[in-house]
């Protein structure tokens, strides 16, 4: 079946501000007389009505954002994935649905497009498919073969005009959403914007996932576990990046849950190692684990299966001084060690606010939280997630039901800071490992696999968190 195409993106500034600002200006007028008629309802049915009108705008809202693609849709589904500290629970409902976004672009226009970037020559030694392998907000992904060789290849072309328009774009999704009166324009919202905008800057820098994606090529070339593609130069450019295309199935494919539990176990094994490897080792980090970024290439024996890493744009570099207070909050959690997570916590610069018997209550949500690896002897989880040998049963586990639960038990659900984003990069990368293992019903012991991590740089964080702590509570 065809995919869903449209014959070009919106680029212009006028253009994508009249849009946009026309469909705030519509919601906003619709948002109040729509709830204007509420004054008239019965209390009892008021925040109900309320709550479908805001829904239902927040559905056409997004309408219009989808129907722009570029970086207006990734501003979009970066608010989906961040904004439950900031936004409204119907707003960022419906901005989930930005996701499953896959209009294409024309052929004929990425055709035009190719053809500008790598001239007339280099098309011609390539046999490309029509039809994209996908598609999403910033750009789309066309599979082709090298007529000399047969050589196969993925060729990822940006969306026309899409990286020069991120500026204006962002001036005009905050023109829109304050037309819309659906959300505050707060200060913590204006430094995420920020956030959102250099986070944009590097996925359309497509020179920067060649480096990055050739710099993981080499970390991981050691490990037979995994594949990570080879970028070919001589067809990329600014706007194209050619990297060789690697043969797997999708990790929530079929085939992979008719796997030996034996061979599940190993493929989850390694997602962990590479995750703490990132974390503890790299200061390198995939901000955007989500499945698509990978690929399962099945062999005969769990010996021979790989992991294919795709994807590399959303890598992001972390200082020291950033991703330190990170680590030593896993290593309190891991430890059971309240005083030691708390102060990671302070040098992180949030949860100042918040009076001191939510502290405790925060440190019980993280023990909770790394259940997964810690060691089972010392701290046995519940009893129906691990087995005799002390596996961690994946599959089984309602972790992330539990933490909510726990989370609006108590006041930290109204008292809870906004975190900086390094804390919820870290959050999300766990949350997609652990997520993975889940899907995959894997099996495994975790501390085996955080144990070997855990003293890494431990010294050097230790110390860091004792002085940025220290300079947090001067401040404060």
């Amino acid at each position: 079946m065809s995919r869903k195409t449209v014959k070009r993106v919106k680029t212009g500034s006028f253009e994508r501000r009249f849009s946009m600002a026309r469909a705030g200006l519509l919601a906003g007028a619709r948002y109040a007389t729509f709830t204007a008629g509420t004054f008239f309802s019965p209390a009892a049915d008021r925040a109900a009505r309320r709550k479908r009108i805001l829904s239902k705008q927040a559905r056409d809202l997004v309408r219009e954002l989808g129907s722009l693609k570029g970086s207006v849709v990734k501003v979009g589904q970066m608010m989906a994935l961040f904004g439950e500290h900031f936004l409204p629970e119907e707003v960022t409902e419906a901005l989930h649905s930005l996701e499953n976004q896959t209009t294409a672009l024309d052929w004929p226009a990425i055709e035009q497009e190719l053809r500008r970037e790598l001239g007339e020559l280099k098309m011609a030694e390539l046999e490309i498919e029509r039809e994209p392998l996908g598609a999403a907000s910033l750009g789309q992904v066309h599979k082709a073969v090298r007529r000399s060789d047969g050589q196969e290849l993925c060729l990822k072309i940006q969306y026309p005009g899409v990286a020069d328009a991120i500026d204006s774009d962002m001036r005009a999704i905050v023109q829109m959403l304050r037309f819309s009166r659906m959300i505050s324009i707060t200060e913590e919202f204006n430094q995420w914007l920020d956030e959102v905008r250099e986070m944009l800057a590097r996925e359309v820098d497509y020179d920067l996932e060649a480096y990055t994606t050739r710099y993981f090529r080499t970390l991981l070339q050691e490990d037979a576990r995994f594949v990570v593609p080879d970028v070919i130069t001589e067809y990329s450019t600014n706007n194209v990046l050619c990297t060789t295309f690697e043969h797997g199935v999708h990790v929530n494919d079929p085939s992979v849950m008719e796997l030996s539990q034996q061979r599940r176990d190993f493929i989850g094994r390694a997602i962990m190692e590479l995750c703490c490897r990132e974390v503890f080792e790299w200061n390198k980090m995939q901000t955007d684990p989500n499945f698509g970024n990978y690929l399962l290439r099945l062999g005969d024996s769990p010996e021979e299966d790989r992991i294919v890493l795709l994807d590399f744009g959303a890598i992001r570099d972390f200082e020291h001084e950033t991703l330190g207070p990170g680590r030593e909050m896993i290593r309190g959690a891991w430890h059971h060690d309240t005083g030691r997570l708390l102060r990671a916590v302070d040098a992180l610069g949030f949860m100042q606010d918040v009076p001191r018997r939510l502290h405790d209550d925060f440190a019980q949500l993280c023990f909770e939280a790394i259940e997964v690896l810690q060691d089972p002897d010392r701290y046995p989880p519940p009893p129906e997630v691990v087995n005799e040998r002390g596996e961690y049963l994946w599959g089984e586990s309602d972790l992330p039901n539990r933490i909510m639960s726990r989370a609006s038990r108590n006041a930290l659900s109204v008292h809870f800071d906004v975190p900086p984003k390094e804390f919820i990069f870290l959050a999300r990368k766990l949350l997609g490992a652990y997520t993975f293992l889940h899907v995959i019903n894997a099996r495994v012991r975790g501390n085996t696999i955080l144990e070997p991590f855990i003293g890494m740089n431990e010294q050097d964080d230790r110390e860091l968190v004792e002085r940025l702590a220290g300079e947090n509570r001067r401040k404060s």
